[in-house]
């Protein structure tokens, strides 16, 4: 059985990523490029423009997020959780996030790509000059006083599924329940 024929019979014949039935073909999950099942996914025309790189998403699309970030087959879980991160600055995409759980050999697949494709900015980094990435998981290293919000970020609160910003001295996460902006150098990585 060769690789379509084998995605077919796992996907039923459907788009792994939002069930249509249309212009179906195999789209190999980076960073590999083979034709092994077990690294692509079926994918239909319209889900592999929205993959390509710097590509613009069409947020209403992705909605489908939710149920395929949960797949048991790890490329769907690899691009469901990659897509997520481009969608992050939304809320439902964010807190979708920050509830999925990946195995460590998936997450490690699944932000691959995302250190690569981010190697010409400066890196973002915690108070002990670790590199953050992407999804990492952190602890506030001192009380923060969060502004438009009536709580303080207490020393030692942990900070799950953080997203990096456009300055490398900053973070995106969230505390009791609201997204702030953190100053990196106020973190320590812990996973």
């Amino acid at each position: 059985m060769n690789t379509e024929q084998a995605l077919m019979q796992r996907s039923d014949s459907k788009c792994e990523l939002c069930s249509s039935a249309e212009h179906l073909a195999v789209f190999p999950v980076a960073p590999y490029g083979d034709d092994d099942a077990e690294r692509c996914v079926m994918s239909c025309q319209a889900c592999r423009e929205q993959l390509a790189d710097g590509s613009e998403l069409d947020v209403n699309r992705w909605h489908s997020l939710n149920d395929t970030v949960w797949s048991p087959i790890p490329p769907v879980q690899v691009l469901s959780y990659r897509l997520l991160a481009r969608l992050s600055e939304h809320a439902w995409a964010q807190d979708l996030l920050e509830m999925v759980y990946l195995d460590d050999e998936v997450k490690e697949w699944a932000v691959a790509t995302e250190v690569t494709a981010s190697d010409d900015r400066e890196p973002c980094l915690d108070s002990n000059g670790v590199q953050l990435a992407a999804g990492d998981s952190v602890v506030l290293i001192k009380d923060l006083d969060v502004k438009g919000t009536s709580f303080v970020g207490k020393r030692g609160t942990p900070v799950r599924n953080i997203s990096l910003t456009n300055n490398p001295e900053h973070i995106e996460g969230r505390i009791n329940g609201t997204r702030i902006v953190i100053i990196s150098a106020f973190v320590k990585k812990t996973n």
